[in-house]
């Protein structure tokens, strides 16, 4: 290898690492901007439970800038997917600012709905930018948006490790290279130090007691892990049903989330059903150490499904902590395992079984739980993984790998198709 070879190496690695450092602090500052402010719409929601009468006009709101100004970004994360799989066009900038805008209207005014997805294409939108001002090849492309995933989910739930996965193998590791490894770990950790410049923090969760691994507790596992998986699929087919409902019974967008947030609003108001809306990040801190009622996850599916499908704006991760937290949370009066180790295991591997990333969400339970229960945290992952079906809350995901292999060969014994 000649001096010039090793210097233009040199050259390239610096200038990788200088865009993971610029990409990682406007993501991760984008972020902390957002969860500033999402605690803020929070605070003034809980505090004036009559603003939730203006969730239909929120909603219009809403529809009406998409339909507008946001119709080349309106798939929100699938637009990334498909970026990533077949470039076509570049991701425009307004992805950012419309979605964080958005996001906050929802959850203003009393929308079920997740973080994630705000995260996730701020920093894709916010890496493609950075792209295009040095106009590097496809493949660099490809790159980008992986550190864009990457960086945006790192921030937002404070785990570069997970975040750093879960933008590679929400995509199936297609086309990952070390390089991308190397470059998907450096941006999360940029991302997520940037953050921590900001006064913003991040929940914490423990799981105090974890049981000796057992033949007794093995089955116990995975006849909850079973349910989460189910649960996964449930919360993935009920979005997509509402998505699709809506879209075949109202033809003009931005009447979809006025008649959904009309809808909402006069639930809401009708029945005790606050619990069920926003974030509900205190739920799910208190279902680690109280029981849930049994249908509180199924709500929660239903509330989130409906306002998604509906045309509002948000992710869908946090809900699925809520589902899968407070469906291990009621198994614990039929499972004889901590509420706070069960309560863990349904908050990662309903995530796991919805997005087809296993591996990211067993790491995440390290990060967030601590390696103590990483045993119990794995099963629960892979095996949610595995009985979630191949339909996740991503439709433009591809899904591969031994998953596939599996239901396809299902399929095919299948005496009907």
């Amino acid at each position: 290898m000649t001096f010039d070879t090793i210097k233009n190496k040199g050259l390239t690695l610096l200038q990788w690492i200088f865009v993971c450092v610029v990409v990682g602090f406007f993501s991760g500052s984008a972020s902390a901007l957002f969860l500033l402010a999402l605690e803020k719409v929070t605070q003034i929601r809980t505090a004036n439970f009559w603003i939730i009468g203006f969730l239909p006009l929120g909603g219009f709101a809403i529809g009406l800038l998409y339909h507008y100004y946001g119709q080349a970004v309106v798939k929100g994360n699938n637009l990334i997917l498909e970026e990533y799989d077949t470039p076509q066009q570049t991701i425009p900038f307004r992805m950012a600012p419309l979605v964080l805008i958005t996001t906050l209207l929802t959850h203003l005014f009393g929308g079920s709905a997740g973080r994630e997805g705000t995260a996730v294409q701020m920093g894709a939108a916010i890496s493609d930018g950075i792209q295009r001002c040095f106009k590097w090849a496809v493949i660099d492309r490809k790159t980008m948006l992986v550190l864009g995933i990457s960086a945006g989910f790192a921030s937002v739930f404070g785990t570069p490790i997970a975040g750093a996965l879960f933008a590679m193998e929400v995509l199936s590791f297609k086309k990952v290279t070390f390089k991308t490894i190397f470059l998907s770990f450096a941006v999360a950790y940029a991302a997520y130090y940037t953050v921590e410049l900001w006064p913003v923090t991040h929940t914490h969760y423990s799981i105090p007691i974890v049981p000796e691994f057992s033949f007794t507790t093995i089955l116990w596992t995975v006849f909850a892990s079973v349910l989460f998986g189910l649960a996964a699929l449930v919360f993935s087919r009920s979005t997509h049903f509402w998505g699709h409902l809506f879209s075949k019974t109202i033809a003009y967008a931005p009447f979809r989330p006025l008649v959904g947030g009309c809808i909402l609003t006069l639930v809401i108001f009708t029945f005790s059903v606050q619990t069920y809306i926003g974030l509900g990040v205190p739920v799910i801190v208190d279902a680690f150490s109280t029981a849930n009622p049994w249908y509180a996850f199924l709500l929660k599916i239903l509330f989130t499904g409906f306002t998604l499908g509906a045309g509002f704006k948000g992710g869908e991760v946090t809900p699925l902590f809520f589902v899968g937290a407070t469906l291990g949370s009621a198994l614990s009066l039929v499972v004889p395992m901590p509420i706070a180790l069960l309560a863990g295991m349904g908050f990662v591997a309903v995530f796991s079984g919805a997005t087809h990333t296993p591996i990211a969400c067993t790491l995440m339970g390290i990060e967030l739980f601590g390696l103590e229960s990483s045993i119990y945290i794995a099963l629960a992952c892979i095996i949610a993984y595995f009985c979630s079906g191949t339909l996740g809350i991503y439709k433009s995901q591809i899904v591969k790998g031994p998953k596939a292999i599996l239901y396809e060969n299902i399929r095919r014994k299948l005496p009907f198709r």
